[in-house]
């Protein structure tokens, strides 16, 4: 366990825990998604209270994982992975879902795993570089939550054809905003910058 000072300038304590109450957490964000989809499809696409209930789980468990963390100095090397990875499966399969269903626009959805896996080869250099892997940059979340948005409004407001393209854009626009970020930050970690 050791404190660093990274590319933003702040100072956090990093551990080598596994088994934390944020790690849980983040975890149980991936299990409730395959639920969701089953859940969904097995009531004819129509949207029960279990559904919401579990797709409010995981927009919750989003934050909740993080401030754990940071409330009880569990923030970890596997909790970086976790967390970000949570995100990653759960939007790549609610987003698929809804493709499927014909809501969502392949293209978009294509651009989004693209971008998504960029971002992951990027951080598994820096591991295979530095040693460890960089924390999820605030325009990431960001992106994450305007992403959420998206889909929520897609999947519980079909109707909502303005809304649905506002915050399609919204997503395009901080999505090239954060991917921006990042490359930025992974080559000021790769010229030698200290990151947590």
């Amino acid at each position: 366990m050791k404190e660093v000072i990274n590319v933003d300038g702040k100072k956090v304590l990093v551990r080598n825990d596994i088994f934390t109450w944020s790690n849980l957490i983040s975890l149980t964000r991936v299990l409730v998604t395959l639920p969701i989809i089953y859940l969904h499809y097995q009531n004819n696409r129509e949207i029960t209270l279990l559904v919401t209930v579990l797709i409010l789980y995981g927009a919750i468990s989003d934050y909740l994982d993080g401030l754990v963390a940071r409330k009880r100095n569990e923030i970890s090397e596997l909790g970086k992975i976790l967390d970000p990875v949570a995100d990653k499966v759960m939007a790549f399969f609610l987003f698929l879902y809804t493709v499927w269903l014909g809501w969502i626009p392949v293209w978009f959805f294509a651009i989004g795993v693209v971008r998504d896996i960029c971002i992951m080869v990027g951080s598994g250099y820096i591991k295979s570089k530095r040693g460890k892997v960089a924390m999820s940059t605030m325009s990431g979340k960001l992106s994450v939550n305007i992403l959420a948005l998206y889909w929520i409004s897609v999947f519980f407001f079909r109707e909502a054809a303005m809304v649905h393209s506002v915050l399609m854009l919204a997503s395009l626009a901080m999505m090239a905003i954060s991917f921006v970020h990042y490359f930025y930050r992974y080559k000021m970690i790769l010229d030698g910058a200290e990151f947590n």
